[in-house]
């Protein structure tokens, strides 16, 4: 990761005496910082929502909402939470810092400021929101070649949306942490990344696979895991992407696991992407309805191929949000 141009990034300084004011943006547009300035915490969260801010310094005792309130806030909203907050105060008690960082700050100066102790934490914390920003980057990236591939079938149209939906309504049931629920609404996105690698001729055949090609085929779980294991908070979505054709019985790949060997986001997912399958169009058939889906899902669970509990989760999640007409044309 290279250094970045101090002209490129935006601090925001909020504080409701002037002087303070003034004398922060000096010592910062001096390094060659853009700075914008606050006079409370409403109008600091009000910039902070409508501006392109890299970072907060934000006083503690303002107007309106504190430093502690706006940190608060921002650090609630998924939109702005990977701002890096600095709260400046001239308060001394320890439980003062404990508050601050119960609010999700990333640092604290204490007034009178030091310039170098200032610039030098800035500086740390802007180096780290570019190394956070070239990550969401290339997740972005990996999201847009995902959806490649689904432009790629017009019988696939709005495949991993829906997957995701599906995925996300079965964790919220069975009430999966936070962390597991990002991994789960990015393996729905990405699962099949891997088919990048698979030929088109193989990919868009309308018919049955050769033995060949069907091996071919199936080394996309493992292409896909490999093209996103250098990105370290896909960690919890590595497993959903290799293992999502496993099956529960042993019968599955490509690594033949059997049971709860299977990783539950993986589970979830696998049962998801077959139902959605089912029910769209494709070109040897038309769109099932959903309550021969779900019969023929129910039918390959006897056969040992799904987790029993998953499954009877996801009929509750099809048949709270879908009418009884589901089958749709692929789009």
């Amino acid at each position: 990761m290279q250094d970045f141009d101090n002209s490129s990034m935006t601090i925001l300084v909020a504080d409701d005496q002037e002087p303070n004011r003034e004398l922060l943006s000096a010592l910062l547009t001096a390094e060659g910082y853009q700075v914008i300035c606050a006079e409370d915490g409403d109008q600091a969260l009000s910039l902070i929502r409508s501006q392109e801010i890299d970072l907060a310094l934000l006083d503690v005792v303002m107007p309106r909402r504190t430093g502690f309130t706006v940190c608060q806030i921002t650090k609630s909203d998924p939109e702005t939470r990977m701002i890096p907050i600095v709260l400046v105060t001239g308060l001394n008690r320890p439980d003062d810092r404990v508050d601050g960082a119960v609010c999700g700050a990333d640092d604290f100066l204490s007034k009178p400021v030091n310039k170098r102790e200032l610039l030098a934490r800035v500086h740390s914390l802007l180096r780290l929101k570019q190394f956070t920003d070239e990550l969401d980057n290339a997740e972005t990236v990996l999201f847009s070649l995902a959806l490649s591939i689904e432009a790629k079938d017009p019988y696939t149209g709005g495949h991993c949306d829906r997957l995701s939906n599906y995925s996300m309504r079965v964790a919220e049931r069975l009430r999966l942490p936070e962390d597991l629920r990002v991994a789960l609404r990015r393996g729905a996105l990405i699962h099949d990344i891997g088919k990048l690698a698979v030929p088109e001729h193989i990919l868009l055949k309308p018919g049955p696979l050769t033995a060949e090609e069907r091996i071919i085929m199936q080394q996309h779980s493992i292409t896909g895991e490999r093209i996103c294991s250098p990105l370290r908070s896909f960690r919890q979505v590595l497993p959903i992407i290799r293992h999502h054709h496993e099956k529960w019985d042993g019968s599955g790949y490509p690594d033949g696991l059997k049971g709860e060997q299977i990783p539950l986001t993986a589970r979830i997912l696998q049962v998801t992407d077959v139902y959605d399958a089912l029910t769209t169009d494709r070109p040897y058939r038309k769109a099932l309805p959903k309550e021969e889906a779900l019969a023929i899902l129910r039918e390959e669970m006897k056969r040992g191929w799904w987790d029993r509990s998953i499954l009877d989760e996801f009929e509750a999640v099809v048949n709270a949000h879908e009418p009884m007409e589901s089958a749709r044309p692929g789009r």
